[in-house]
């Protein structure tokens, strides 16, 4: 299985990506820099955390014009699993491939600690997560408050499109669990055929016991076995 990670001017979080695909045997990875097509052998594409275009205008709002991002628009088409991670959440939802929009954490500040995250098990990221286990996963963001328009989130909730939502150590979904002040503590969302995934929590921060969890690995294993 081939994965490609996709690199914009000013991403950082590729080569963790990499890392934490590395522990997977038959899983290997390939950098695709932005101005790049996707090779046609490429099975799942990633787009990383940083501050693509140092975040100029808005989170991801130049990045959605970069060329590779009409492939990644036809590679949604074909039904193919792609997950965005912080910033690639942000330029997902810049783009149109997901709905709403990140902007600034209810704080106004940068918030870079672990959070708790229960999940929807019932979506190909997800699948391999054990019945009510709660994720350990660090954020790292200034915009991750996720909003969205009651049209939009009436649409998620009907779909299932939810896939992550910040809660306590304990899984109760709260005012206090909620890192940015993101709606209805949206953590994660699916599109409508399940096969794009926008999260502000790094998985590929949380894929080994050192780093103070590998929960990220259940994600990725998900996503893994789905192909």
């Amino acid at each position: 299985m081939n994965v490609g990670i996709i690199v914009f001017p000013g991403t950082w979080s590729d080569r963790d990506c990499k890392f934490a695909l590395s522990s997977f045997k038959k899983v290997q990875s390939f950098y695709i820099w932005h101005k790049d097509s996707i090779p046609k052998n490429i099975d799942a594409i990633i787009l990383p955390g940083g501050f693509s275009h140092g975040d100029h205008l808005r989170a991801g709002a130049i990045a959605q014009f970069s060329p590779v991002m009409k492939d990644v628009a036809k590679f949604n088409n074909k039904g193919r699993p792609i997950i965005g991670i912080c910033n690639g959440f942000q330029i997902l939802c810049e783009s149109g491939i997901l709905p709403g929009a990140l902007i600034r954490n209810r704080n106004l500040k940068f918030n870079c600690s672990f959070v708790n995250l229960k999940s929807n098990k019932s979506q190909i990221f997800t699948s391999l997560i054990p019945k009510n286990k709660i994720l350990k996963i660090p954020i790292s963001h200034g915009e991750g408050n996720y909003q969205a328009d009651d049209n939009t989130l009436d649409t998620l909730l009907e779909n299932n499109q939810i896939a992550f939502q910040y809660c306590t150590e304990s899984g109760l979904i709260n005012n206090e669990s909620n890192p940015n002040g993101s709606i209805n503590n949206i953590a994660g969302i699916v599109n409508k055929n399940g096969n794009v995934l926008g999260m502000m929590p790094h998985p590929e921060r949380s894929c080994s016991i050192d780093l103070g969890s590998e929960d990220g690995n259940l994600i990725f294993k998900s996503m893994i076995s789905s192909i």
